[in-house]
């Protein structure tokens, strides 16, 4: 346990930053308990087919789904999403944007697909953005519209001079709900709710064009093996029924329509983003101003606004400095595991209210103040 004490009244009122899974707020988790709830109760009856429902509808209405585009969802997060991409909606070859860990996942399990192609990869460094460009020999373009890695953001838009036919495949799991999108300029806009929809994860929701869904028909009726939990058409089918092919976590999808209708009750898509950048910019400020810190992405253009990610001075070890907000209850704004920097990295998700993000830099400068063997 640390000596370090900071005082209470500067402590935020929910000290909760993590990057993934991300706070929950509390009266959504009480309310998993509260009279009516359908927790244990059949996700093929109408109960639970309604809250399905209010999902779609809700995520439909968010979002400002283009004419023909489906709400889909189904079991396993975007990791299974990334096979099941592979198998049903990449043709032959796919071409990738490979900024970060997450970036680079996609890619490789398209690699390693025995009937695709190896995909073209347009790589960047950590910390830097690299989107894939129109190519004869790609069928699917894939990115990440926030790299949760590295706190980069990626435009979401389809590559100049693209082939009609060609898929957009855009992971949006730490984005979708923070940063918004038009995904008139996507075929397959996906994520998992553990981030800025407030949720647990272990369940994958996509916004499909009519030419993903057209795109999946094909592949999935044709002679290429493609089993029942990665057929994007069975998922669809089921979606369209409001539930999905396999038992999901009821409290999963409870807590995400909670979220999604906090969100449309708090100014839709425009008010989310607007509160993500407010409590981002705060951090980047901190950042910029600080002699000891300097936001990890250099091109302020680049900088997430839901997840910020800040590099120390070597005088400043990131594990003691976390331990410490830890042992005082801040909690996971350690960095990302794979990238390997003395750096802290913070969760401004949509369900972060920006007062504790203020509330944090105050902790994060009375430590820094205090830290043993550090001279400002």
């Amino acid at each position: 346990m640390s000596e370090l004490i900071i005082p209470t009244d500067l402590l935020p009122a929910d000290p909760r930053f993590g990057s993934g899974p991300s706070r929950i707020r509390r009266e959504v988790v009480e309310s998993l308990a509260a009279p009516g709830s359908v927790l244990g109760t059949s996700h093929r009856k109408a109960p639970v087919k309604d809250l399905v429902h209010s999902i779609r509808t809700g995520l439909a209405e968010l979002y400002r789904l283009p004419e023909g585009y489906q709400v889909a969802l189904g079991n396993g997060g975007a990791t299974l999403f990334w096979s099941m991409a592979a198998c049903s909606l990449v043709k032959h070859r796919s071409a990738n944007g490979v900024y970060g860990s997450f970036t680079r996942k996609f890619a490789t399990t398209l690699q390693k697909a025995p009937f695709l192609a190896d995909p073209a990869i347009f790589e960047a460094p950590a910390g830097r953005l690299a989107l894939p460009e129109a190519s004869y020999a790609a069928d699917s373009y894939a990115w990440a519209q926030n790299e949760t890695s590295t706190g980069v953001a990626a435009p979401v838009r389809r590559p100049v001079d693209l082939d009609d036919s060609a898929l957009v495949l855009i992971d949006a799991t730490s984005a979708a709900g923070g940063i918004d999108a038009d995904i008139s300029q996507a075929d397959a806009y996906y994520f998992s709710p553990q981030k800025n929809f407030a949720s647990d994860g272990g369940l994958w929701v996509s916004f499909l064009s009519p030419a993903a869904i057209e795109r999946s028909a094909e592949l999935t009726s044709s002679a290429r093996w493609v089993p029942d939990i990665l057929n994007l058409t069975l998922a669809l089918d089921n979606s369209l029924k409001d539930q999905t092919l396999n038992t999901p976590a009821i409290a999963t999808l409870m807590m995400l329509e909670a979220q999604v209708r906090w969100l449309l009750a708090h100014g839709g898509m425009a008010g989310a983003a607007q509160r993500s950048r407010t409590s981002s910019d705060i951090l980047y400020g901190w950042a910029d101003a600080n002699p000891l810190t300097a936001a990890f992405v250099r091109d302020p253009a680049l900088r997430s606004p839901v997840v910020v990610t800040i590099d120390l001075d070597a005088g400043i070890d990131s594990a003691t400095l976390c331990g410490i907000a830890r042992d005082n209850g801040i909690v996971d704004i350690d960095p990302y595991r794979g990238l390997g920097r003395n750096q802290i990295r913070v969760g401004t998700f949509s369900s972060v209210d920006p007062e504790d993000v203020r509330a944090l830099v105050a902790c994060l400068d009375w430590i820094l103040e205090r830290m043993p063997g550090l001279s400002a």
